[in-house]
């Protein structure tokens, strides 16, 4: 079968892209080299910060804007075609600094939230124990803010809504599907090899999170997307501790309505090896019971680690492969894809159905 579009890697771009062509009319297939939605879209915590695309001036924070208005919209749509709700909602979040370096950091970026008319607020330091009485006693923290248009939503549930509203709408879904090899014309691939022979199509999108620098060297097209492995811990509690999520320079905690508590995330330069470590865990766990002591004993259910696919400059790759007129690229979003992926679907479908973006995608070509 030729499909119209052929996306290389089932995460949450992949199938965010998948679904919006498909509503489009696009024969569209999704190819996987593990099973549909399992990586590192999956392994996240689902954390939705705000922001407001009519202030934003760089694309980057365009797609943001774009990100943050569409994820209401997708959760709202996702459970009407297909029965699954997402989990999102607006909990709010607060913003936390213990060190003088984490200090800093936080004031700009409260700084930055306001030159983009985003609500922020600062709480006073005596006042969060009455925010978040599961606090530890606020007397070792330095500052404090509150987003409230901080949202979140629950990875696997979102994933699975998508994989079924793509069903849904006619796109085959390939797992066990690694491609191991390309099938070219000139400048135009014509199909992936796979073990379970060729798939043809018009045109390809490589969606594959931190394996597409792998998949891309072979079309010699490097991109410098680097795996950054991320571990994480579940916790169940007999009720929630929390109302917001708590964040702390690169680490948070998220509290779902259900008494379960992730919390995470490292950042660890480890190829592609996605197991954890007991130093690494360890870790999560003092910084969760330093917060909430209550999580000090805490039963822990599970943990794991995914990979999240980094690149040099901090911004995803999207666009068309250079010397490659039916090749594109989504892939790079660091710890953002599940974020960004509604507003990086939007523009990519525009790209793929030959419009002209919405956002402009030159700051995210590959080769800049």
């Amino acid at each position: 079968m030729m499909y119209d579009s052929v996306l290389i890697g089932g995460g949450v771009v992949g199938l965010s892209m998948a679904w919006q062509l498909a509503r489009r009319g696009e024969r569209v297939a999704v190819l996987d080299q593990q099973e549909i939605g399992r990586g590192a879209s999956w392994a996240g915590a689902g954390i939705i910060p705000p922001a407001n695309r009519r202030t934003a001036h760089h694309p980057y924070d365009q797609l943001r804007g774009l990100s943050d208005e569409l994820h209401q919209v997708w959760s709202d749509e996702l459970q009407a075609l297909t029965g699954i709700d997402t989990g999102y909602r607006r909990c709010g979040g607060l913003y936390l600094a213990r060190t003088a370096g984490e200090t800093a950091a936080l004031i700009g970026f409260a700084g930055e939230l306001v030159a983009e008319e985003v609500a922020v607020e600062k709480i006073p330091l005596a006042e969060l124990k009455a925010w978040e009485p599961a606090l530890a006693d606020p007397a070792e923290l330095r500052v404090a803010y509150f987003l409230p248009g901080e949202a979140q939503l629950r990875n696997p549930r979102h994933l699975q809504a998508l994989a079924a509203a793509c069903v849904h709408e006619g796109v085959e879904l390939l797992p066990q599907h690694e491609v191991t090899g390309h099938v070219r014309e000139g400048k135009l691939l014509t199909a992936v090899q796979t073990p379970h022979g060729l798939i043809t199509g018009e045109q390809f999108c490589f969606t594959a999170g931190s394996w597409t620098g792998r998949l891309l060297a072979e079309l010699a097209t490097p991109t410098g997307i680097l795996p950054i492995r991320g571990q994480m811990i579940l916790y169940r509690c007999p009720a929630p501790p929390l109302k917001h999520i708590l964040n702390e320079g690169s680490r948070y905690i998220v509290p779902r309505d259900d008494g379960h508590v992730l919390v995470g995330s490292t950042e660890e330069e480890a190829g592609f090896d996605i197991s954890t470590t007991d130093e690494m865990l360890a870790d999560l766990r003092q910084f969760a019971g330093e917060l909430v002591p209550c999580l000090a004993t805490a039963e822990i259910i599970r943990s794991w680690a995914g990979l999240r696919p980094g690149s040099f400059d901090g911004l995803p790759y999207l666009g068309r492969l250079p010397n490659w007129s039916n090749a594109f690229v989504a892939a790079g979003h660091f710890r953002s894809g599940l974020y960004l992926s509604p507003a990086t679907a939007v523009v990519m479908t525009q790209l793929l159905c030959g419009e002209s973006p919405e956002i402009d995608l030159q700051p995210f070509r590959v080769g800049r």
